[in-house]
């Protein structure tokens, strides 16, 4: 094919089969990227165990979460620095240098000597490299949906760019695999680590989790092998050529409001609603069967990535649709779906996963008597805020139990006491209590609030009605063969339930790669449409945990938390519909914006 003036009329016809290589080559690279970014997800409190080990276990927890949440936090000063980079210099080596920071980052944390070892500088560098994540990954998905867009043929860059939208579900897949298979090897086949302190560790929380990091380098070697492979995007070549690249590409695409407005109604007419409803769908729905609903890691783990297995394929059918009706519906009718349908199919996900539970939540009555100046709104997207008024603690205790209560107003300095059925108990203030007390209160109120609960109907720690998986550790790898242990009527129900939820994902996020690259004229593409991205998912959906328990705290109803994912959700329909224009017949190589 000719990268020359004539790149825009060639689009016209079907790819070769280089080029279809070299797209395919191009979204494998980026499924590696996902997959180092999320592996420290995945195992944040083993990490948090090995580098803030000189702090209690609820704050090294806490820490651990912080590094966390900042790698979403830098992902749109990523999507600036490399948006830029990629409009001046090339989408081709851009490509190459965020998969190599994000590769060696990943590799360096599997190598981080431990607080015990390097003290304070553990958990420094382990930040510095988590930014440094955070930072690779708001480069990537912009210049992989503009280099594959820019490939691809007229009336096929939805079809083309719906393989970009499965790395990021792909990714995630694949850190879950090689995290339980390490897991399930290492534990099996390595006796227990006894510390400096005399704690005794599995072997994968003492050393095995540094392996899935460690395989991260071959994963970057072949990235980037594949990436130096690839020839320069065929309109980013035309404009060099033309002379007509953008000389200040972050000033051009939001200094100037004729470029700045359209940078805002893609964040908040597509990509808000587009990021709740993905987070949603995959992260929220293991977070609300494992803390809610009580199923186990293991268990969970394979009822969603039965759900991914069997959803994923919509990401490319949703795409390829969208070359024909359009972008715009596609994802406000996913969006739409999925507002309207959410509490329905979460009250079905809790009376599946976990009948006792459900049972109880409908027929026990639980009141938290309190003083309102006591209470507090439990936001804490950072994981640093402390919530120490007896108000709070009955409040987060119930919430992380699942149970379903209501608040009652007391006078003015009254003590906060939890009524279950007829058996008051009393929260504690954590501000006062004595160096002694607070080893003992705590978990004296935590008791006697679940023998209360227990004894009015809700189910016990051993709950058998609870969907289970079960695996032997013993039996090592061969407990993989449990993965397929999913033929009853039970667990295909939820199977059925969570792949719902990754099919709405799929109608939002399969077109909206497509649909974002052609709302902008290629001189600041990468910038302009990098930053409303970075921005929807790493904020609008990475602070979608945070916020949905938050509420759920201040209700206490276990579903109150949904409505964070429906208002944006339905606010992006709304947007969309009247303001953000349809583009898929837009020529992108002509197109020079408003």
């Amino acid at each position: 094919m000719t990268m020359s003036a004539t790149a825009g009329r060639a689009q016209a016809a079907p790819m070769s089969r280089e080029e279809k290589r070299v797209i395919l080559a191009s979204s494998l690279g980026t499924v590696f990227e996902w997959y180092d970014f999320y592996l420290y997800g995945s195992l944040a409190a083993v990490i948090g165990a090995q580098f803030f080990s000189a702090y209690p276990e609820a704050t090294r927890n806490i820490f651990a979460l912080l590094a966390f949440a900042a790698g979403f936090l830098v992902r749109p000063f990523g999507a600036l620095v490399f948006g830029r980079l990629g409009d001046m210099v090339g989408r081709k080596y851009t490509f190459l240098i965020t998969i190599l920071i994000m590769g060696l980052s990943t590799f360096f944390v599997g190598l981080l000597p431990s607080y015990e070892t390097i003290g304070v500088l553990a958990p420094i560098t382990l930040l510095a490299l988590r930014m440094l994540q955070g930072l690779a990954l708001g480069g990537e998905y912009g210049g992989a949906a503009v280099y594959v867009a820019e490939h691809a043929p007229s009336g096929r860059r939805g079809f083309y760019t719906s393989f970009i939208q499965t790395t990021a579900t792909l990714g995630l897949l694949l850190s879950l695999i090689v995290i339980m298979f390490t897991q399930i090897y290492v534990n099996a086949n390595y006796p227990e680590v006894i510390t400096a302190t005399g704690a005794k560790l599995t072997p994968f929380a003492a050393w095995g989790w540094r392996i899935p990091f460690l395989v991260s380098v071959v994963l970057l070697g072949i990235s980037v092998w594949i990436r130096l492979q690839m020839q320069e995007s065929p309109a980013f070549k035309k404009m060099k050529e033309d002379g007509t690249q953008s000389k200040a590409p972050l000033s051009e695409a939001f200094g100037q409001w004729r470029n700045a407005k359209i940078a805002l109604l893609a964040l908040l007419g597509l990509v808000a609603g587009q990021a709740v409803v993905w987070y949603t769908g995959q992260f929220y729905a293991l977070f609300f069967l494992q803390s809610i609903l009580k199923v186990d890691s293991f268990t969970a783990n394979v009822l969603i990535a039965w759900s991914l297995v069997l959803g994923t394929g919509g990401f490319i059918v949703f795409g390829a649709l969208s070359d024909r009706i359009g972008r715009k519906p596609i994802i406000l009718a996913g969006c739409l779906l999925a507002a309207l349908t959410y509490f329905p199919l979460f009250k079905w996900l809790t009376a599946t996963a976990n009948p006792a539970l459900y049972e109880a939540q409908q027929k026990t009555q639980v009141v938290v008597v309190t003083d309102p100046s006591q209470c507090s709104f439990q936001f804490n997207p950072t994981g640093t805020a402390k919530f120490t008024s007896p108000c709070d603690i009955a409040k987060s205790s119930l919430a992380r139990l699942a149970v379903t209560y209501t608040v009652e107003e007391a006078p003015a300095g009254s003590p906060t006491v939890v009524r279950v059925g007829s058996t008051n108990v009393a929260a504690y203030d954590a501000t006062k209590l004595s160096a002694d007390e607070a080893k003992t209160v705590p978990g004296a109120f935590t008791k006697s609030l679940g023998d209360a609960l227990t004894a009015a109907g809700y189910p016990p720690a051993n709950n058998p009605s609870v969907v289970k998986i079960a695996i032997d550790p013993k039996a090592g790898l061969s407990n993989f063969a449990k993965m397929f242990d999913i033929f009853t009527a039970q667990r295909l129900t939820l199977i059925l339930i969570l792949t719902i939820l990754v099919v709405y994902v799929t109608m939002v996020y399969g077109p909206i790669a497509a649909a974002l690259v052609e709302l902008f004229p290629t001189r600041i593409r990468y910038t302009s449409m990098s930053l409303p991205y970075h921005i929807g998912n790493g904020w609008f959906g990475g602070l979608l945990p945070a916020t949905s328990f938050a509420m759920v705290a201040q209700t206490g109803d276990i579903y109150f938390g949904l409505w964070y994912p429906i208002v944006v959700a339905l606010g992006t329909v709304i947007i969309g519909a009247i303001f953000v224009p349809e583009t898929k017949d837009r020529d992108i190589f002509t197109y020079k914006g408003n």
